[in-house]
């Protein structure tokens, strides 16, 4: 097929899946290749891409001769290996889905990858392409009057059952607040443009899978919280996470203050999980609130519905795609979100299991020498 861009997948669980609805709406594009180990998932993959073929390791994948690119959407503690694996077999462009990574010591094994792979990796931060959440980043300067106060609460359902229940358990995950809220941390990075200081958390496991066990074991991931992070230039931010709150109009909700004014962005959460009974599902909003003159102006920011029905995060999956495809074709220079960016939002999300865990204010620079 002349001129298709051809994904290799890595990992096609439930994202794995949405990525792939989403490759299927673009121009010019198609899954080539899957590495998928549990039959359910990949018999599902193969439905969504009839004509990618099913392999059986990852060697087998980076052998498909017209590959472009390698999308990596396998459970959280397996992305470093695989892009070592890359790196000792295939250069490719990567989307590699969040977190980067999950332990303190797979740091210096990114450190040394990112300083020797030489083609370009993107890492997957779809909160950044969320129609709403884009609104609110293009007018957040010009509304605030440059940000003192970020405030970001995300008030959703519990973990979904994934594969080998990996996403029960810290050392699988990251914990929590990197398995879920490296986004929201990535956000107070993009729209502060400051780096953290210093983080103070507090959570609590209350709600959610207190009765499930896995092989004899108790889930031990946290399922709300709340989370203070100073920046270097004087702003701070804040995250509100509970995980038994779905009955919520919106799942997240992220405001920020300045001088001049106040914006809000509302994002709904996954339609699927909207009730029937209730209608239609709300509609994004964006509402900016001026000083002077008062009065808040709201401004509908509706999603095609066939990115809605593709993924579960109103339709950021596709945008994203379109931009990482520009990187794969040439037509931008680099990564819109980096490895550095990755890192970091990883890092705060430990800095803040480690505020929780030990009862104190954590320095960045414990995390980051």
């Amino acid at each position: 097929m002349p001129n298709i861009t051809k994904y290799g997948i890595i990992g096609c669980g439930m994202m794995g899946h949405e990525h792939m609805r989403n490759i299927a709406l673009l121009d010019g594009a198609a899954v080539a290749g899957i590495f998928e180990p549990d039959a359910g998932m990949a018999q599902i993959a193969q439905s969504i891409a009839p004509d990618a073929l099913l392999v059986d390791s990852i060697d087998t994948l980076l052998m498909i001769p017209d590959l472009d690119c390698i999308l990596i959407a396998s459970p959280n503690f397996r992305h470093v290996e695989q892009l070592e694996m890359l790196a000792a077999k295939r250069y490719l462009p990567v989307l590699v889905e969040k977190p980067l990574f999950t332990d303190l010591d797979q740091l210096a094994r990114l450190n040394d990858f990112a300083e020797t792979y030489p083609s370009p990796v993107w890492v997957a931060m779809e909160y950044r392409y969320m129609p709403p959440i884009a609104a609110f980043l293009d007018s957040v300067d010009g509304a605030t009057g440059g940000i003192k106060m970020m405030t970001i609460r995300e008030h959703r359902f519990p973990f979904l059952e994934k594969v080998g229940d990996w996403n029960r358990f810290d050392r699988y995950s990251g914990g929590t607040f990197v398995e879920k809220c490296c986004h929201f941390f990535d956000l107070m990075r993009l729209a502060l443009k400051s780096e953290p200081l210093r983080v103070m958390a507090s959570g609590g496991q209350d709600a959610n899978h207190l009765d499930e066990r896995y092989d004899g074991q108790k889930p031990d991931i946290l399922d709300n919280g709340y989370v203070i992070v100073d920046f270097a230039n004087g702003s701070r931010a804040m995250l509100e996470l509970c995980m038994f709150a779905e009955g919520a109009e919106y799942q997240e909700e992220v405001s920020a203050v300045g001088p001049a004014g106040k914006v809000e962005a509302f994002v709904p959460g996954p339609g699927r999980f909207w009730p029937e009974h209730l209608g239609d599902a709300p509609t994004p909003q964006l509402i900016v609130s001026p000083r002077h003159p008062k009065g808040p102006v709201k401004q509908d920011i509706p999603v095609d519905p066939a990115l809605l029905d593709a993924g579960d995060h109103n339709g950021s999956t596709y945008y994203q795609h379109q931009k990482f495809l520009e990187l794969v074709r040439g037509q931008r220079d680099k990564a819109e979100v980096t490895l550095d960016d990755g890192k970091m939002a990883v890092l705060m999300g430990m800095a803040a299991q480690i505020s929780i865990k030990e009862h104190r204010v954590v320095g960045m620079e414990e995390l980051v020498p």
